[in-house]
C-alpha cells in the first residue's frame, strides 16, 4: 500500500525533534551551541519581521536569517510569483533551449548598474563569488586575487581562499594563490599589484564583519590602480546590494565606482529559493564565452531554474512598488541615531556606524573602575563575550534576534529585514537601553550570564 506523502502530517508527527534530529545527524555543534546561550527556541511560524513561539510570543528578527529575508519572511507577492511559476508547469532546466525568465531577470537587474552587460546565475553567494574569481583569473592570465584583512566571501575553497579570518581558514591549505591587503590601505594595494601577477582585488564595499567601511575615495582609487595594473575590481554585495544600505548596491555611495564583476545573492530570491548572480561587463564573458566550443566551460545544473527567476523578477517589483529602497536609508538613520545617542550615556558603548540597515554596535573597555575590572574578566577569557552577554538577554528578555557580528569582536550587526518601521525601531532601542541599563549597574542577570559564558570559554581551550 502507498501512502501519500502529507509535509503537514510529517512536521506534525516529528517536529518536536528538530534539535534530537539535528544533533544526530546535521552539525551536532550546533544544537549544542545553541542550548548553551540559550537560544534553543521553537518557532512555529513567520511572518515579515517576525516570528512567534508555540505560546503565541512574538519575536522581532534583527537577523534577516543572515540578510537572506530582505523583504520579510513570505512576502505575499513572492509568495504567489512562486505559485504561479509552478502552477504553469514550464519546461524547467532542459538546458536545450533559452527560457525567458532568466532573460528578464538579468535586464532588471542590470537596469540598476548599467555599466554592466551580462549576468550569470548560481545558487549562492559563495558561487557568485567563485564565478566571478573563476572569470577574473581566465580573462587577466593571471593567477593571484586579493582580498582584504577580515573579509568574508564563502566558505567553498575558492572563496574560502579570500577569506579574511584564519579561523575559517585554518585546516583547509592548499588554498588559490592570494594575498590580503588590509582595507583602505592603497600603498599596500600598489605593492602587491607592482608584482605583475595578480587578477583581481575583491572587497565588500561595507565589511560584514564589524560593520567596516573603506575611507571615503579608496574604492575609486584601488579601482583605478588595478585598471593601471590590467587587473579588475570585484564587488561583492552578498549582503550589501540590494538596498540594504540604502543604495541599490553598496559601492553606489561612492561616485564613480564601476566594478568589473559584482556579485549578488542572500535577498535576491527573498529568502524562497538558493539563488546567486555575478554581473559583469561584456568583454569579460565574451572572453570567457569565446566560441560555442566553450558554451558549456562554466555553467551550474540548477542555474537560472524557474522557482528561482521568478522569485528574482517578484523581489525587484516589490522593491520598486513599495519603495525598499528609501525605508532602508530613512529607517537605518533612525535606528543609527537613537543608537548613537547613547554613546555618551553608556561607557561601555563605544561606536554606532554603518549605512541603512546595515549596522554596528561596537562595545569597548569602561573607564570605570568597577565595570573595567570585569570587561578586563571577559576579555581575559575570551574576546566577544560582552557582546554574546548584549545578545543573549536582548533574546531571552526582550525577545528579539540579533547575532555578534564575529568572532572575538565585541560588536553587533543588525541586519533586519528592509521593510521594519519606526515601530521596531523603538522596539529596539528600548529593550537595548534596558539591557544596557543592566550591564552598567554591574550586577544582575546579565553578569552573572557572564561567568557561565567564562567558564564555557575556558573549557573549549
Amino acid at each position: 500500500m502507498t501512502t501519500e506523502f502529507d509535509l503537514g502530517h510529517l512536521l506534525a508527527e516529528r517536529g518536536a525533534e528538530r534539535y534530537e534530529l539535528h544533533g544526530r545527524y546535521l552539525n551536532h555543534q550546533l544544537p549544542r551551541m545553541l542550548h548553551t546561550i540559550g537560544f534553543d527556541k521553537v518557532y512555529e511560524r513567520a511572518e515579515g519581521a517576525y516570528f512567534w513561539d508555540a505560546d503565541g510570543d512574538d519575536y522581532l528578527d534583527m537577523l534577516a536569517g543572515f540578510g537572506v529575508m530582505g523583504l520579510g519572511r513570505h512576502h505575499p507577492v513572492v509568495r504567489k510569483a512562486l505559485h504561479d511559476v509552478l502552477d504553469a508547469q514550464l519546461a524547467d532546466l532542459t538546458r536545450f533551449d533559452c527560457q525567458p525568465l532568466p532573460g528578464l531577470l538579468a535586464e532588471k537587474l542590470l537596469a540598476h548598474s548599467p555599466h554592466l552587460d551580462r549576468v550569470f546565475f548560481g545558487n549562492s553567494g559563495t558561487e557568485a563569488v567563485e564565478t566571478a574569481l573563476k572569470f577574473a583569473r581566465f580573462v587577466t592570465g593571471k593567477p593571484r586575487v586579493l582580498y582584504c584583512d577580515h573579509a568574508f566571501h564563502g566558505l567553498t575553497t575558492g572563496s574560502l581562499s579570500v577569506n579574511g579570518e584564519s579561523g575559517f581558514r585554518d585546516g583547509f591549505a592548499p588554498l588559490l594563490p592570494d594575498t590580503a591587503v588590509p582595507l583602505g590601505d592603497l600603498d599596500a594595494l600598489a605593492r602587491e599589484l607592482k608584482k605583475g601577477d595578480v587578477a583581481a582585488l575583491i572587497v565588500e564595499p561595507i565589511q560584514g564583519k564589524g560593520v567596516h567601511e573603506p575611507p571615503p575615495g579608496y574604492l575609486r582609487a584601488a579601482q583605478e590602480l588595478l585598471h593601471r595594473h590590467k587587473a579588475l575590481l570585484i564587488a561583492d554585495e552578498v549582503q550589501t546590494g540590494l538596498g540594504r544600505t540604502g543604495d541599490f548596491y553598496a559601492y553606489q555611495h561612492e561616485d564613480g565606482v564601476e566594478p568589473d564583476l559584482v556579485c549578488v545573492a542572500k535577498a535576491l530570491s527573498g529568502g524562497y529559493v538558493p539563488v546567486g548572480a555575478t554581473l559583469g561587463k561584456d568583454w569579460i564573458f565574451k572572453k570567457v564565452y569565446s566560441s560555442m566550443d566553450r558554451v558549456l566551460v562554466h555553467s551550474a545544473s540548477f542555474g537560472s531554474n524557474a522557482q528561482a527567476m521568478a522569485a528574482g523578477l517578484a523581489v525587484l517589483s516589490v522593491m520598486e512598488n513599495e519603495q525598499i529602497v528609501a525605508n532602508a536609508r530613512a529607517t537605518g538613520e533612525l535606528l543609527r541615531s537613537r543608537l548613537a545617542a547613547l554613546t555618551d550615556k553608556y561607557e561601555l558603548l563605544a561606536d554606532v556606524r554603518g549605512r541603512g540597515l546595515m549596522v554596528g554596535i561596537e562595545f569597548g573597555r569602561p573607564d570605570s573602575l568597577k565595570l573595567r575590572g570585569r570587561w578586563t574578566m571577559l576579555q581575559a577569557a575570551r574576546k566577544g563575550l560582552f557582546a554574546q552577554m548584549v545578545v543573549v538577554p536582548l533574546l531571552r528578555r526582550h525577545r528579539i534576534l540579533t547575532q555578534v557580528s564575529g568572532d572575538h569582536l565585541e560588536v553587533i550587526k543588525l541586519i533586519p529585514p528592509l521593510i521594519i518601521g519606526e515601530r521596531e525601531v523603538d522596539r529596539f532601542v528600548d529593550a537595548f537601553t534596558d539591557v544596557m541599563d543592566d550591564a552598567h549597574s554591574g550586577g544582575g542577570l546579565m553578569w552573572d550570564f557572564g561567568k557561565t559564558l567564562i567558564k564555557q570559554a575556558v573549557a573549549n581551550r
